[in-house]
């Protein structure tokens, strides 16, 4: 691990350089909650993913890599402005949320310029197919969201419901941050699959990891409140495990309590509790570890080299997280 944290603290500053320079493009009016954002910090995941599978795959030192590995991070910080709205979330990596600052409708547009500066970065390049595969994880990103929306407080969500949702609005921007390293690597068909599903099952993994988080992560650590997710209705892996594991008449009163948002804080605690005690957060844990090792998998497809290992060494990172 020695090695990834090494070449964290060579490349995270570039990413840092080019997100600002790309940002101070921005109106004026607009740059202050994009800042805002940015300045929260984060993983800076995808940036990261886009540079590695690129020069995995056999992409130049001397090739620009990095305008395209930021506009992925100015995509995703658009879905969290926008998300944070959605959610009415007061923090966001324990910060004042940007619409709390800044108000609804100037964080709306301000994550709309971000999308729009994404894609410009991108078209720069002047490959169509670059664009087309950010363009497909703006769509894909939206309709997730979009039907994860159309679940809130849905008791009867299934398993395929859910790994959808969270497919759609975490797992494509990951798969595409993948994806466009590889199309901007060149690289043939066969291993742009590969980077695209390397991505998709390290997404989904993430999420699922997220989820279980939000029922065991205090906020001192994950940046928000504990149990964020019951709270505004959302059914992840944890709570429907939880659910399915009630009897007849205790699973009745829980769910239309939840499903009226009806809910007590005292009830909200012991549902936090029972998740946490019952092992459903680690069982998800357990599910994410199965589309780890499956992203392992696609990456036997890579040739070997230090990126390739370091994008394994990024899988073992995930297992382990705690925010």
């Amino acid at each position: 691990m020695n090695e990834f944290a090494d070449y964290l603290a060579r490349e995270l500053p570039k990413i840092e350089e080019c997100l600002r320079e790309h940002v101070a493009e921005l109106n004026p009016y607009v740059r202050p909650a994009a800042d805002h954002v940015l300045a929260a910090g984060g993983k800076r995941l995808r940036p990261l993913l886009t540079i590695l599978t690129a020069r995995a795959l056999g992409l130049g030192e001397d090739e620009d890599v990095y305008p395209l590995a930021c506009s992925l991070e100015l995509l995703h910080s658009a879905t969290l402005l926008h998300d944070d709205i959605l959610d009415d979330a007061a923090l966001r990596r324990g910060k004042p949320a940007a619409h709390t600052v800044f108000g609804t409708t100037h964080t709306i547009l301000a994550g709309d310029a971000l999308l729009a500066l994404a894609n410009s970065m991108v078209a720069r390049y002047g490959k169509p197919v670059l664009t087309e595969c950010l363009s497909n994880a703006i769509m894909k990103t939206v309709s997730g969201e979009i039907q994860e929306i159309a679940h809130i407080r849905d008791v009867a969500l299934s398993m395929d419901s859910y790994l959808e949702i969270i497919t759609g609005k975490t797992a494509c921007l990951i798969q595409s941050a993948c994806q466009a390293g590889a199309l901007m690597a060149g690289a043939p068909q066969a291993l742009a699959d590969a980077a695209g599903d390397f991505g998709m099952n390290l997404g989904i993994a993430f999420q699922l990891v997220d989820d279980a988080l939000d029922y065991t992560s205090p906020k001192e650590v994950s940046g928000k409140p504990k149990g964020s997710d019951i709270r505004e209705g959302k059914l992840t892996l944890p709570l429907i495990s939880y659910i399915a594991s009630l009897d007849g008449e205790h699973r009745k009163r829980f769910t239309q309590a939840f499903k009226d948002d009806t809910l007590s804080e005292d009830q909200l605690v012991s549902a936090l509790a029972a998740v946490a005690s019952g092992g459903y957060a680690e069982q998800t844990r357990d599910m994410a570890a199965s589309y780890l090792d499956k992203a392992g998998q696609c990456l036997e497809a890579f040739p070997d080299s230090a990126e390739a290992r370091l994008l394994r060494a990024a899988l073992e990172g995930m297992a382990r997280r705690d925010k």
